[in-house]
């Protein structure tokens, strides 16, 4: 019994080390997701798409208010509340949108690069302090 013992604790610890020892080092990259936002042409037009649409929700809701001046404090607080909820769905629907061309860029740069992990390090707030390979520019261009 207390040879099997041993001899788990032998294959584990072989386990570990095996593990340990060929994870090798990890290989980071790094983004700037605003600078992504500002320059990538696909993110720029959806993003400004996003905030044409929700615009026109609002100048609908203006139009509401004004075709019925005399409308309750309800009824505007209700017309308000909806207009409020279509514009955090639209918001929501684009915003989804620019993740999703985000991560297939990212996606295809890591496995072309061989990258384990991709963070986001924007100026204000670095994740990656030291090291790590900057693919900023290389999203920007598969965003184009």
């Amino acid at each position: 019994m207390n040879m099997k013992k041993k001899s788990v604790a032998c294959v584990a610890a072989m386990m570990a080390m095996l593990l340990m020892g060929g994870c090798g080092q990890v290989k980071v990259g790094y983004v700037d997701e605003s600078r992504i936002a500002k320059e990538a042409p696909q993110i720029r037009t959806t993003l400004e798409e996003g905030t044409k649409k929700i615009e026109e929700a609002q100048k609908e809701l203006e139009g509401k208010f004004q075709a019925n001046p005399n409308m309750t404090m309800e009824e505007a607080q209700k017309l308000q509340q909806e207009a409020q909820r279509k514009a955090m769905g639209l918001n929501q629907q684009y915003m989804t949108q620019v993740q999703q061309k985000m991560d297939v860029a990212l996606s295809e740069i890591a496995k072309e690069k061989k990258l384990d992990v991709v963070v986001d390090s924007e100026k204000l707030q670095k994740t990656v302090l030291l090291g790590g390979t900057d693919v900023t520019d290389e999203v920007i261009q598969k965003l184009q």
